[in-house]
């Protein structure tokens, strides 16, 4: 077994080093391991030249890479033709913006093949990614472009609005406006010359991926070089035993780390090609996966219980393998999925400090109602609440070590992930005397809806801020469709009314002051809100009600 130690970081490539320098110390790191022939990387390592530059050089560049649709009409970039867009973005940022190593570049647009190539080309630039959800709102993008301390931003035209309610931001340049002389694609125009891939060091940060807390300040999770490759030589090729030959299309956002290795990573490591669709609906996906003949889905529970019923109006016989993560998965909907297609759906669990999944089962492995074991490259255990490791039938916290690991951005928090060499995931989980491991519940307040994590506290900061509202107490409710839904429990003001009118207008107040996924989907007016005696919000007898 290889361990690593954080003090052993080779020479940056970074010119400007503020992403080593908030990196968390090293005492606080998880413990590293590299057990795996495949996770025995080069002191010297550029992610893209391994993802795109390689398949190139070995005669692979008229493969299809990606495929989109813009303006009604289908996109397919070969492995040669993303090459050379993604030089070309990086010519505009290191020679138009006069950016240099370390700088940082926030992204922000829907799944699409420029999205793509902007996020592949600020890695191979030697540059830090910071991809954004494009639902969040200027308040929450204020809070990501301070704390990253932002050097440009990367924008798709449609989503620029809530960017220019940002005072004092980093330049902006805006990608899919056709016609418009300063747009990406006009300035990518006059760069032809390839862009050799920065020397950067395999630790040197290149991604930094914002994940809301219980407390809804957002932290940023910072990941190597070799973090991207990391997790593409675990569970896709162990686990989802991908392939040359698959097409890999799905809901998840590339700006979730989700999304970013299923849709985008996972394709490029093995030669194959990512299908990239943006505001798909159940409908969508399905019809969609008929369209390209995807081999491999990834979405959440929520909507493979969705497409279930209308599978049998589309051809999926090119589908393969699905997988589901975000979210627990329900057996009922694990089963109904495999009724109606023959599929065996490959669960999973991940999280952004770790950056994609790290437990999981494919094939005969499969156990219902597991999430699975720990996939290949990573150990799990379960720990009771003095940090000590537990036997089988135990529900206790799940701690998780690999080649991937927390590093929080200049975050206190840190020191409540990392417990021993382990990290410590908020979830509660029980093994049996297998090594399989079963959800139980979340050990924190975050609120897990239809694959999206959202934070109660945040949502009762928005609602506080309504004139309306005393008080308010944000939770999850179980629900059969979403998993949970955010339900506010609110105390009004005088002379204000209850009534399904005050509840829309409370609604919309969250919609537009937060993403909107964020909302409260029901709210239940109260006299007062439960509290211990020093005035803490007591969140579990709201849970109870």
């Amino acid at each position: 077994m290889t361990s690593f130690s954080a003090a052993e970081s080779n020479a940056s490539a970074h010119v400007d080093t503020f992403a080593r320098d908030h990196l968390p110390p090293p005492e606080q790191w998880p413990d590293l391991v590299f057990d795996l022939p495949e996770l025995q990387y080069p002191p010297r390592l550029n992610c893209v030249a391994e993802l795109v530059d390689a398949h190139v050089s070995a005669g692979r560049g008229a493969r299809t890479a990606v495929i989109g649709e813009h303006l009604g009409e289908q996109m397919r970039w070969t492995y040669a033709e993303l090459q050379q867009q993604v030089d070309r973005i990086a010519h505009v940022l290191r020679t138009d913006l006069g950016l240099v190593p370390g700088n940082r570049v926030l992204l922000r647009g829907a799944n699409c093949p420029t999205m793509a190539a902007s996020i592949l080309a600020v890695l191979k630039a030697g540059l830090v990614a910071v991809p954004t959800m494009p639902l969040l709102r200027a308040r929450e993008l204020g809070v990501i472009l301070d704390k990253a301390n932002v050097n440009a931003v990367l924008c798709a035209g449609a989503l620029s609005g809530e960017l220019e309610q940002v005072a004092g931001q980093a330049p902006v340049i805006r990608f899919d406006m056709p016609g418009h002389a300063d747009s990406l694609e006009a300035r990518m125009a006059k760069h032809t010359q390839p862009f050799a891939p920065v020397d950067t060091a395999a630790d040197d940060v290149c991604l930094i991926s914002f994940t809301s807390g219980t407390t809804g300040i957002p932290k940023g999770t910072m990941h190597f070089h070799r973090d991207i490759l990391a997790i593409c030589d675990c569970f896709p090729r162990y686990t989802l035993k991908a392939g040359a030959d698959d097409i890999f299309i799905g809901t998840p956002p590339l700006a979730f780390t989700f999304g970013l290795g299923g849709l985008l990573l996972f394709p490029l490591r093995f030669g194959a090609a990512g299908v990239l669709l943006e505001k798909l609906t159940p409908e969508g996906l399905l019809a969609a996966i008929e369209r390209y003949r995807a081999t491999v889905c990834f979405t959440a529970p929520t909507f493979y219980r969705q497409m279930t019923p209308l599978v049998p109006s589309y051809d999926l016989r090119s589908l393969q393998k699905c997988v589901s993560a975000g979210e627990a998965l329900p057996l009922a909907t694990r089963e109904a999925w495999k009724r109606a297609t023959g599929i065996a759906m490959i669960d999973g669990i991940g999280a952004t400090e770790i950056l994609h999944i790290f437990i999981s089962a494919s094939g005969d492995a499969i156990r219902p109602g597991a999430t699975g074991k720990p996939v290949p490259g990573y150990a799990a255990c379960i720990l009771d609440d003095d940090g000590q490791p537990v036997g089988p039938g135990v529900i206790g916290r799940l701690a998780v070590k690999g080649p991937t690991g927390c590093r929080y951005l200049a975050d206190e928090r840190q020191r409540n992930y990392v417990l021993n060499g382990w990290n410590i995931t908020g979830d509660a989980y029980e093994m049996d005397q297998d090594g399989y491991f079963y959800y139980r519940s979340r050990t924190d307040d975050m609120i897990i809806s239809a694959g999206y994590n959202i934070a109660g506290a945040e949502v009762e900061d928005v609602l506080l801020r309504h004139p309306a509202v005393a008080e308010c107490g944000v939770v999850g409710r179980a629900d059969e469709e979403r998993g949970q839904i955010v339900e506010a429990h609110v105390v009004l003001k005088p002379g204000f009314e209850a009534s399904p009118d005050m509840v829309r207008t409370l609604q919309a107040f969250a919609k537009d002051n937060i993403a909107p996924y964020k909302y409260p989907r029901a709210v239940r007016f109260t006299d007062k809100l439960p509290r211990t005696e020093t005035g803490k919000l007591q969140r579990f007898k709201l849970r109870a009600q």
